[in-house]
């Protein structure tokens, strides 16, 4: 499966411009999770990421390749929570590596959402995220408490990598955070929307739509996208 697999290479490569972090997965340095959604008031947070209009990105990504991803890491671009002082522009993109996606288009989008949607069952104590799935947003509010407790992007992005290996079809992940002012946040933003419209392709063959090319508004992804064509036309044949 390698419909994201460009995004994934566009993305990394952005990424190596700005001197990443880079830790791999212990799971017993995890971050605390709450188990449920857990509000941070104004009052009590020490600062937004996101906050004030500046950017505040996110997406996942899905490969079975595994020279993309390797091993399960947590990359961090930017100063960390600790180092922060005031709002900052963020970023955090999943890019995950699975054994498989099913053999058609229905089986590899109900594999992908399954992935993706394991980012609503995170709650890292002192860190409260909104996310805004239309504009691929996430924001997000770090308690003053949780700072004193020495939180990190290492033990947040852990939990996450521990929420994301109970999905059964996780084989390995890696969690990047940004906060570098200087990273290219709409390239990060160009790639969500790209994202996105790889998986919308997917739902618009599930609707049966016509499967004449000519006619179709998302001839432009399946153009692009090694792989599309494939499911498409499987799917057709079936």
């Amino acid at each position: 499966m390698k419909l994201y697999d460009s995004i994934i290479t566009a993305t990394k490569e952005q990424l190596a411009l700005l001197k990443p972090k880079v830790w791999n997965y212990e799971e017993r340095k995890a971050w605390p999770d709450a188990g449920a959604s857990e509000l941070v008031l104004q009052r009590d947070a020490a600062y937004e990421l996101g906050g004030g209009g500046l950017p505040a990105v996110n997406f996942t990504c899905v490969t079975t390749d595994d020279h993309l991803i390797e091993n399960n890491q947590v990359i961090l671009c930017g100063p960390d929570l600790r180092e922060l002082k005031r709002d900052a522009p963020y970023a955090r993109i999943a890019l995950i590596r699975t054994a498989g996606l099913g053999e058609d288009d229905e089986a590899a989008y109900k594999a992908i959402r399954d992935m993706e949607f394991v980012k609503y069952h995170v709650f890292p104590k002192g860190y409260m995220f909104r996310i805004s799935s239309g504009d691929f947003r996430e924001q997000v509010r770090v308690s003053k408490a949780a700072l004193k407790k020495g939180i990190s992007f290492r033990s947040v992005g852990f939990d996450f990598i521990r929420q994301y290996l109970k999905n059964p079809n996780v084989l390995q992940v890696q969690v990047i955070f940004v906060t570098d002012p200087q990273a290219p946040y709409q390239g990060f933003l160009a790639g969500a929307k790209k994202s996105a419209d790889i998986t919308r392709t997917l739902t618009h063959i599930l609707d049966g739509m016509p499967t004449d090319c000519s006619s179709c508004n998302l001839k432009p992804v399946c153009d692009e996208v090694e792989g599309m064509r494939e499911l498409h036309f499987g799917r057709k044949k079936k």
